[in-house]
């Protein structure tokens, strides 16, 4: 059994590495941001990027930093099969998962400018901001001494695979093909 964590700022193809995994090598997929999004409806909030990053910190800061993905970690490894947790972005996070002999850190970044471009054309409620506005929740995330909290450039650091997503959508599929089936990831 591989569990493989992703990690990288917004709109930088995390889901397309998800998607890719799913359909192509049989992943089962565990989401972060699935997990958020049922605790933030549960707490009658708004689902939005400022109540993830509040619950998730939240969560972290009440029950350890490494919390939200402890309990992903444990769903996948109950199921047996092959998983995915996106979006892993806190060190806690990183340095709990990073004990386990069968987990790999997969992080993938591109260009602010084109995220930025990538997130408009998702056209999801959270991501239709202005350039100032994805800079400041870009900043938020970023960097963060508080190893509960987000801390996505320290994540990428950590990660045992880097993928650089400037290019196609074809280009990703390209280098993922050579990770998981030429490398044998």
């Amino acid at each position: 059994m591989k569990i493989i964590g992703l990690t990288g700022p917004a709109a930088a193809g995390k889901g397309t590495v998800v998607d890719y995994l799913v359909k192509k090598c049989g992943f089962r997929h565990y989401s972060v941001s699935g997990y958020l999004t049922e605790k933030i409806k549960e707490a009658g909030l708004e689902v939005n990027r400022d109540s993830m990053r509040y619950m998730a910190n939240h969560l972290r800061s009440e029950y350890g930093s490494s919390y939200i993905v402890e309990q992903l970690f444990a769903q996948a490894q109950e199921n047996g099969e092959n998983a995915i947790i996106e979006s892993i972005r806190a060190l806690g996070e990183v340095e709990k998962l990073k004990e386990n002999t069968d987990f790999i850190l997969l992080s993938i970044d591109a260009d602010q400018r084109t995220r930025y471009e990538r997130a408009l054309l998702r056209k999801s409620e959270k991501d239709q901001i202005s350039w100032e506005q994805f800079l400041e929740q870009e900043r938020l995330e970023a960097e963060n001494s508080d190893p509960s909290k987000q801390n996505i450039i320290v994540c990428q650091k950590l990660a045992d695979i880097q993928l650089n997503n400037n290019g196609t959508e074809e280009e990703l599929y390209n280098e993922l093909d050579k990770i998981f089936y030429i490398d044998n990831i």
